[in-house]
């Protein structure tokens, strides 16, 4: 099979911006009265939506997670991605000879906030890869782990979603694209924050790689 399409993740896979993401969290977390240190943060948190883990994060702190909680949380994580994201290692070259390998058929589908994926993708020169092809789980009627943002991603695109490779690099992630249909690609490298290569496999990830640079090649192959 032949992918008409590939859709990306952001966090975790385009932007290396879960370390910053949950700093923040995690010192918001402790000022709440929840002492986190950041590895155990990112376990519990990444692939998630803050906002889906309010249950959890009220019964650690002891207060309810208001509106006013999640404005200062966005307003400070987004300052510090401002200063300090970074793109994947690789991952630059590689989405560029995707583009130009699928015609344009790429999209990025997170389960983030629009303006957190627009502004790390432009920190990261990938936005001219992406722009107009952007979705975000948190305009879906449900987030991931469903499949509701690559339903839409593959929908816009006028492919069907089981003709997309999807690039994920948590169980969530992978969970939302195999249930969409796709064919799902892992990214673990060794670095903490991405969940271990076996979590991924067991959630349905057909190919399991360690760096971006060889991303291009193993879409060529699965697809032959």
């Amino acid at each position: 099979m032949n992918y008409e399409a590939v859709l990306f993740d952001c966090d975790g896979v385009l932007a290396d911006s879960e370390p910053i993401t949950n700093g923040v969290l995690r010192a918001m977390l402790q000022e709440s009265g929840w002492t986190l240190t950041l590895a155990e943060c990112m376990r519990i948190f990444v692939g998630k939506a803050v906002k889906d883990e309010a249950a959890l994060i009220e019964a650690r702190t002891g207060q309810p997670l208001t509106e006013d909680w999640m404005v200062r949380f966005r307003e400070r994580r987004n300052l510090g991605l401002m200063r300090e994201v970074r793109p994947i290692r690789n991952v630059v070259e590689a989405v560029a000879r995707i583009h130009a390998q699928h015609e344009g058929r790429i999209a990025c589908a997170s389960g983030a906030d629009r303006f957190k994926v627009e502004l790390q993708l432009e920190k990261c020169g990938l936005l001219p890869y992406f722009a107009g092809r952007i979705f975000s789980g948190h305009e879906m009627p449900r987030s991931k782990p469903a499949p509701d943002v690559y339903l839409a991603a593959a929908a816009a695109l006028a492919v069907d979603p089981t003709r997309c490779a999807v690039v994920e690099d948590t169980v969530t992630g992978v969970t939302a694209g195999v249930a969409a249909g796709a064919t799902v690609f892992g990214y673990s490298p060794p670095e903490a924050g991405h969940d271990a290569p076996d979590a991924l496999r067991r959630a349905g990830a057909v190919e399991i790689f360690t760096d971006m640079a060889k991303l291009p090649g193993l879409l060529n192959l699965r697809a032959t």
